[in-house]
């Protein structure tokens, strides 16, 4: 019996288990909206959260994280369904287009979005949009666009298990009972279908997404069939375990070659929370520490200095060349959400940062009016490419445009920005946990006294962050400080008192009574470092970010003849318009002497060129042997490079901050 047959058989048995001990009767609906308003814990057929999210508005941003929401809800997020067919005319809100995912993916960044914004044109687009979902959902539980008759014209469950987990966000901001009583009758219709027609297609390599609906209806109403549709989801979808047990995983897959679905780089970075979730059921240790495994294979094989695994579209090396999904950015940070609730490891912290403080922003235009397809870690031009390399998508891929390749992330990107500022805090018990850091305030309650938790900072182009902590009456309660594992020489001083050193990779807990305001500053040097990477070329890294060479760009609007390409979402190439091909001379043991960093104003458009809040001095030269192929840069020359052009100084930039860029670099002799 094989090690993932075992795993299954151990998922089915803690199922049996936590459904024939724990079954609760029913809530009210007017009990289920008030229970959805506080922190939950899990029935006792779950095993509860180390970290539990806060209620959907309960983290507010501040600074430079409320200008980049608002860029984005001035953009393409807030405006798409105001004129892109696939949203606009969806036929969940009633409509004749697309009526599988690309509906359910908008709202599912849109949603976060206005709450966390507060803004009430957006929170009432999404309540229309909601609302008539709900009114679509007819008596057999399932939703407008799944077909009446789906013997005989069978629909992909991948849209609903996605609907579901719309909703209860919706259900999670707003306390309306119809919203979860929508979830619950699909998820009954769900339990009954599963046995007629089993997961295919997507719904079978995305079957965990479906937990986290079920997961949250079960919380709020221990109703025990929950845990049988858990059972049979897990049971009919792919086995990932067994397939990272293999050796194909760590294969490149052939440029321009056959498509996957188990190497696909969206199902990858969804399925990275997949048994961290099912372990809740489980108490499986080896659930509860497989993405860890997945990461390490993924970063041995096909990892980018970014935090990010190449897939365009499928798993594709380590080749700074070949290309990452948006979608699998967004999801790969969606999943790192989940895993830092279940497992309460501070290194998905610092991976999340990593990934939204650099692949998420750049591939993004500033403005947000256009995105990539595809990133790559050295883009030294995004052009119509008909002689591209990818391994499976087409010329389009790096364009900045609205429906560069297909339009999956067009629909699916939204979600990146809100959903991280939603998880910058978490509960933890009776108090509060820092996960990741960026200018915010969370407010919640614990044993009966309000707080407020203000982080004043620039990270993650400063070191130093401001913490203030107010409430309306003494109260004792846990703070719990993410120390990232670079931050060497950590130190947190309160209320002015000496420094105290924080040890990196590690949760700091502050214990104490709390009275009025307490005020606290954390202070994370970030030292320099290099990473060798592909062929042996160099990354400069500091703190969370990444450093890239900062290029004159060119930015030409192309396919102005295509439909919904008027400004300002139309399709841009970007060239160059700066010399790109750079050997750097660094030497690793004396970084300070190699490198200077330079303080800047941090922008209105913070991930941008001119917004850029820190800058990089190095020394460098041209290598005339390193040039374009195939429409891009040519790979990486391995080894240490010789040059007889003459030493120049160059600037390099956070990663997440550039449009074109190389950011790894052939390694010159000294």
């Amino acid at each position: 019996m094989n090690v993932s047959t075992i795993k299954r058989r151990e998922f089915l048995a803690g199922l049996a288990a936590g459904a024939a001990a724990f079954a609760l009767p029913s809530l009210s609906a007017a009990e289920a909206a008030s229970n959805a308003s506080r922190a939950r814990r899990s029935p006792s057929g779950m095993t509860d959260l180390v970290f539990r999210p806060l209620a959907l508005g309960s983290v507010t941003p501040k600074g430079w994280l409320t200008r980049q929401l608002r860029i984005q809800a001035d953009g393409l997020t807030g405006h798409l369904d105001e004129f892109w067919p696939d949203v606009a005319q969806s036929q969940w809100f009633g409509g004749k287009a697309e009526g599988w995912e690309r509906a359910p993916y908008w709202l599912d960044g849109v949603i976060p979005l206005a709450w966390i914004l507060d803004d009430k044109t957006l929170q009432a687009k999404c309540k229309g949009y909601v609302d008539k979902i709900i009114a679509g959902q007819r008596a057999d539980g399932w939703y407008a666009p799944y077909p009446v008759d789906a013997a005989t014209r069978q629909y992909d469950l991948w849209a609903i298990l996605l609907v579901n987990k719309v909703l209860i966000q919706y259900h999670e901001a707003t306390g309306e009972a119809p919203v979860l009583d929508t979830v619950v009758r699909n998820l009954k219709a769900m339990l009954q279908i599963l046995d007629q027609t089993p997961l295919f297609g997507w719904g079978k390599f995305r079957w965990f997404e479906g937990l986290i609906s079920v997961y949250y209806a079960y919380e709020i109403t221990g109703e025990a069939w929950l845990l049988d549709l858990a059972g049979k989801l897990h049971t009919q979808g792919f086995d990932y375990m067994d397939f990272y047990a293999g050796q194909d995983v760590t294969q490149p897959t052939p440029r321009r070659g056959m498509w996957r679905w188990d190497k696909h780089v969206v199902n990858t970075g969804m399925a990275l929370k997949a048994y961290a979730l099912s372990s809740r059921i489980t108490r499986s240790k080896h659930d509860l520490g497989f993405a860890t495994k997945m990461f390490e294979l993924l970063d041995r094989y096909h990892g980018q200095v970014t935090g990010m695994f190449t897939g365009d579209e499928c798993l594709s090396g380590t080749n700074p060349v070949q290309g990452t999904e948006l979608c699998a950015v967004v999801e790969t940070m969606y999943s790192l959400e989940h895993l830092m609730a279940v497992t309460g490891d501070a290194a998905y912290g610092d991976r999340l940062e990593r990934i939204a403080f650099n692949a998420l922003p750049a591939t993004f235009a500033p403005d947000m009016w256009s995105h990539q397809y595809d990133q790559q870690v050295n883009q030294v031009q995004c052009t119509i490419n008909p002689d591209h390399m990818w391994s499976s998508n087409g010329p389009e891929s790096n364009l900045y445009g609205l429906e560069p390749n297909y339009g999956c992330c067009t629909s699916n990107m939204h979600q990146g920005w809100p959903k991280f500022a939603s998880h910058l805090w978490m509960r933890a018990g009776e108090g509060l946990a820092a996960v990741a850091y960026a200018p915010s305030t969370a407010r919640f309650e614990t044993r009966g006294a309000s707080v407020q938790v203000a982080l004043d900072t620039d990270y993650p182009f400063r070191d130093t962050l401001r913490l203030t902590v107010t409430v309306d009456k003494p109260v004792r309660f846990p703070l719990l400080l993410r120390v990232p594992a670079w931050a060497e020489g950590a130190t947190i001083s309160i209320q002015g008192d000496s420094q105290k050193r924080l040890k990196p990779g590690t949760f700091h807990r502050i214990q104490r009574q709390w009275k009025g305001t307490v005020t606290a500053e954390l202070r994370f040097p970030m030292k320099p470092k290099t990473s060798h990477r592909y062929n042996g070329a160099v990354a400069l890294e500091r703190g969370p970010l990444v450093y890239s060479l900062k290029m004159g760009e060119d930015w030409t609007r192309v396919n102005a003849d295509k439909p919904h390409r008027e400004l300002p979402h139309g399709d841009f190439e970007v060239r160059p318009t700066s010399p790109w091909n750079y050997g750097l001379v660094l030497d690793d043991k004396d970084l300070d002497a190699s490198v200077t960093f330079e303080t800047l104003p941090v922008g209105e458009p913070p991930f941008s060129p001119d917004g850029a809040g820190m800058a990089a001095k190095v020394q460098g030269r041209r290598l005339s042997r390193w040039g374009m192929a195939h429409g891009w840069a040519a790979e990486v020359p391995p080894g240490v490079q010789e040059s007889g052009e003459p030493l120049e100084s160059l600037t390099l930039i956070p990663y997440g901050c550039t449009n074109i860029r190389v950011t790894e670099f052939p390694r010159l002799k000294r």
